[in-house]
């Protein structure tokens, strides 16, 4: 259940403040005391950043994660980092993120690290606080793998990595976590040429133990590296095969699309809750309440307000904290001024 229409929500990351990431490139000169403390210190930030522009659904803001999934490879054995291959200099663009080595079977024997993020967050976050956790996916995190000589191509890798996403999802539900949301941008950017029911296939299957369990969300959008998309935008290659996800809500990038497929979410919410990206991470205008109000009323006639929630486009991480903070302050001002109208 939603608390109220058109819930506001974030996707998950937050930016690192300056300092973080000052300390992270500075590792040597801290103790393991002073490393937790920051990273403390890092969430309690972003939760107060959430909480005073007054989402009503917060995340940890993910800060303990260098990378939305390459972090995830330092829980991962069997990966060997081939940075080499990376391009250095030129515009930012996602080869510039680097590609790893599989050298053995992939295994996460402590899990994948968003158990303890969990944690972290229930217990730093105020009383009575929404809150949810994000995860990639497994075809994402095998976005940035080369297969080796012991996995034949992409999709085994992915089939490789699914047992241990779902582990810790299987994990996130026992600790009564209120809701999961995953991250698999890599299906949305890649709908228009690859097997949308083997994509379904694939999260159903990662997200099984969760189902009926606890809040499912799913997060496409596409690719959001250095502010840069990477996937062809359209909402129209998911449908009508990501129907079939198990999952209670969908969320999308759409202000990107200037609410070109805004008519294509009617599809949506036939089934499912629907949150609608009504804030712009790749750019540094400043929306109004305003602003936000005629997006979302662009959106109220294809999703009805109760199944409506409102969110940035994708992560902030890439997006400026002084931004940041402004942008989802309005958001969450539009959202009530669109409430009032009802």
């Amino acid at each position: 259940m939603q608390p109220h229409p058109i819930k506001t929500t974030v996707v998950g990351s937050m930016p690192f403040p300056g300092w973080l990431e000052f300390a992270s490139m500075n590792l040597d000169k801290f103790g393991p005391a002073d490393i937790a403390e920051m990273i403390d210190d890092a969430v309690i930030t972003a939760i107060h950043d959430q909480v005073s522009a007054g989402l009503d659904v917060i995340t940890d803001g993910e800060q303990t994660r260098l990378d939305f999934n390459l972090s995830f490879y330092g829980f991962i054995n069997g990966i060997q980092n081939d940075s080499s291959e990376t391009r250095k200099y030129g515009p930012p663009a996602h080869d510039q993120r680097g590609k790893n080595s599989i050298i053995e079977p992939l295994t996460a024997p402590k899990g994948l690290g968003v158990v303890e993020e969990y944690k972290r967050l229930k217990r730093l976050a105020p009383e009575g606080q929404r809150v949810k956790m994000s995860i990639p996916g497994p075809y994402t995190l095998s976005g940035r793998l080369n297969p080796g000589h012991l996995y034949k191509d992409r999709w085994e890798v992915t089939e490789a990595i699914l047992p241990l996403v779902r582990k810790e999802i299987e994990e996130l539900v026992a600790l009564g976590v209120p809701e999961i949301c995953v991250d698999e941008p890599s299906m949305s950017c890649y709908a228009y040429r690859e097997d949308t029911q083997r994509f379904v296939d694939i999260f159903n299957r990662t997200v099984a133990p969760a189902v009926g369990k606890t809040r499912l969300s799913m997060h496409l959008c596409f690719g959001n590296y250095k502010g840069r998309s990477v996937g062809k935008k359209t909402l129209a290659p998911m449908l009508p095969d990501f129907l079939d996800m198990t999952v209670d809500e969908l969320h999308s990038e759409m202000t990107v699309l200037n609410f070109t497929d805004v008519h294509l979410l009617e599809r949506f919410a036939e089934k499912l809750d629907v949150a609608v990206g009504v804030i712009d991470v790749k750019s540094y205008y400043i929306e109004t309440p305003e602003d936000v109000a005629e997006r979302i009323r662009k959106v109220l006639p294809y999703v009805p307000a109760e199944k409506l929630a409102v969110a940035p486009d994708c992560g902030m991480s890439q997006t400026a904290r002084w931004a940041t903070k402004q942008k989802l302050k309005a958001m969450c001002d539009g959202a009530k001024l669109v409430r009032a109208s009802l």
